[in-house]
């Protein structure tokens, strides 16, 4: 490995450590492309299994001889070595197990492509909280899910966070941005054409009079399901519910009218996990005719 001891803390090859903002990363190879860190060797290590190339490497002293194992395809990949304190210096906050990797953002596939063999996805619509976005990606690669798609106002699934909450599945998980819900007349497909051009139901999460309950819904569930969760607080907006087939809420006891989004995402996605195998039958005995 190109091992380098810290000497200073001026250098401008540690910029991609301290001085540049999760936005700012995203901007460095603008107009594409751009940074994003993975903190932890497991993390690294799932971002390498994706095809994911690094750039530098950051860590303490004792994780070399489990770096250097990942990185022997990548011999010319600089690694900056220096004690606990001086990377927290560094870094402004204390370096989870010991290690962190700058890499280069892959291309985000086209909508279609990530959908064609998909059956269940998530659709994350103006989430703002990266620990959440992180959380469901956790929940998704845990749950079975397909894939995840996020609206332009959602928050970036690559922000340190984000992608340290999922323990690194948001770099396993097939995602990409999607559209706004319903384009101008003339242009590109909207959010909903595009899920509906790939044979997907979309199921709304959000509280309605006429919402259907999720062990109901999940009985004989579509084949293909996307599952819209809304922002924190707000839910989801009038265009995502307009585009959905079916409004479906999760049944509330004492007086709770909602679950966290991250919380929900799991009980949703392991609720339609079997669609209408024998597994399902404990579930199907508990609904009213």
């Amino acid at each position: 490995m190109d091992v380098r001891r810290i000497v200073t803390l001026d250098d401008p090859a540690l910029a991609d450590y301290s001085r540049l903002t999760d936005v700012a990363l995203r901007r460095v190879t603008e107009p594409e492309g751009g940074l994003y860190l993975a903190e932890s060797t497991k993390v690294i290590t799932r971002a390498l299994a994706a095809g994911h190339t690094p750039r530098s490497v950051l860590l303490q002293e004792q994780w070399l001889p489990d770096v250097e194992p990942l990185l022997a395809d990548h011999p010319e990949v600089p690694v900056y070595v220096g004690d606990a304190a001086t990377l927290e210096t560094l870094t402004g906050y204390h370096l989870h197990r010991g290690a962190m990797a700058s890499m280069h953002r892959p291309a985000l596939p086209p909508v279609p492509e990530v959908l064609q063999d998909a059956r269940r996805v998530v659709v994350l619509d103006g989430l703002v909280d990266h620990t959440n976005v992180g959380a469901i990606f956790r929940s998704v690669a845990a749950l079975g899910a397909d894939a995840v798609l996020v609206t332009p106002t959602c928050a970036d699934p690559l922000y340190r966070r984000s992608v340290r909450v999922s323990m690194g599945t948001v770099l396993q998980v097939p995602w990409t941005r999607l559209p706004e819900w319903a384009a101008p007349s003339g242009t590109t497909p909207g959010a909903a054409e595009l899920l509906h051009a790939s044979g997907f139901h979309i199921a709304a999460l959000a509280l309605s009079d006429d919402a259907v309950t999720l062990d109901r819904f999940a009985v004989e569930p579509p084949e293909r399901v996307a599952i819209v969760m809304g922002a924190e607080g707000d839910g989801l907006g009038r265009r995502a519910l307009a585009a959905a087939d079916t409004i479906v809420t999760i049944p509330m006891m004492h007086g709770v009218d909602s679950l966290n989004v991250a919380s929900a995402s799991a009980v949703a996605l392991w609720a339609l996990r079997t669609g209408g195998s024998a597994d399902a039958e404990p579930m199907r005995r508990n609904i009213e005719p």
